[in-house]
């Protein structure tokens, strides 16, 4: 398996701990994906490759019915477990068990760029009405906050952190041109150590092997405890939403 299977692959055995210490999605970017249908009415809406439900449960406190797709068995269990009132199926991006025209939204949250867009982006148009939209959403840390930008460095490992932007959507002649928008949002975390847990969820940390992961994890400790604005008490890791919306065109 070579290493961006590993890393797609990586997540289940770690579905408690991603659910528990993963960030949730800010409201305003789900609010501005779905301008272009024009109404604020409880929308159909399909969260794909939605992990533990992270951006599902933003969705369905929006009030949309919401059908959740994940391939992980155990994300999907742990979404189901926390996410009430969904409609939770096993399938993935390129071959997505709902039937044509009956969604007004897809959105992706930190997932695009696992997907084989080839194969994905005509899928995603099917089950699609016209007029409808797929966001892709993703969440990074704000490195122009001093002591953020210094956790970056001290929390790389051998493995890269880079990922496809949503940028390099491929053009689809069933999809207009994307558009772009990005929010702020934050993440609290209660304790350097719920911080580290949070680092250790994603899958530059669970791939490499032990003695690694602990030599990072050392690292991250000590520097969250010599900082003072992460030494003491609840404090906020500040972030930003990027957000890519399409609209789906009438053929």
């Amino acid at each position: 398996m070579d290493l961006h299977a590993r890393r797609a692959d990586s997540f289940g055995a770690q579905a408690e701990a991603y659910a528990e210490h993963r960030p949730d999605y800010p409201v305003a970017a789900i609010r501005w994906a779905l301008e272009p249908l024009g109404t604020s009415e409880r929308l159909e809406v399909l969260d794909l490759a939605a992990g533990t439900g992270k951006l599902t449960g933003v969705l369905v406190a929006e009030g949309h019915r919401v059908t959740a797709v994940e391939p992980n068995e155990q994300m999907l269990s742990e979404l189901v477990r926390r996410v009430h009132g969904v409609r939770a199926l096993p399938g993935h991006a390129e071959h997505i068990p709902v039937p044509d025209q009956t969604v007004d939204a897809v959105f992706v949250g930190t997932a695009f760029h696992w997907f084989d867009q080839e194969k994905a982006l005509p899928e995603i148009a099917r089950v699609l009405r016209p007029g409808g939209v797929l966001a892709a959403m993703w969440l990074d840390t704000d490195t122009d906050v001093a002591w953020l930008n210094d956790f970056q460095k001290v929390s790389n490992t051998s493995v890269e952190s880079q990922r496809q932007s949503a940028v390099e959507m491929m053009a689809h002649p069933s999809f207009g041109p994307p558009e772009h928008a990005v929010f702020p949002h934050v993440h609290r975390r209660d304790s350097p150590e719920a911080a580290v847990a949070w680092i250790n969820t994603h899958s530059r940390m669970l791939v490499i092997d032990e003695e690694e992961r602990a030599a990072v994890n050392e690292k991250m400790l000590a520097f969250l405890r010599e900082r003072p604005e992460t030494s003491n008490g609840p404090f906020d890791v500040s972030l930003h939403s990027d957000v890519f919306r399409m609209v789906r065109v009438s053929e």
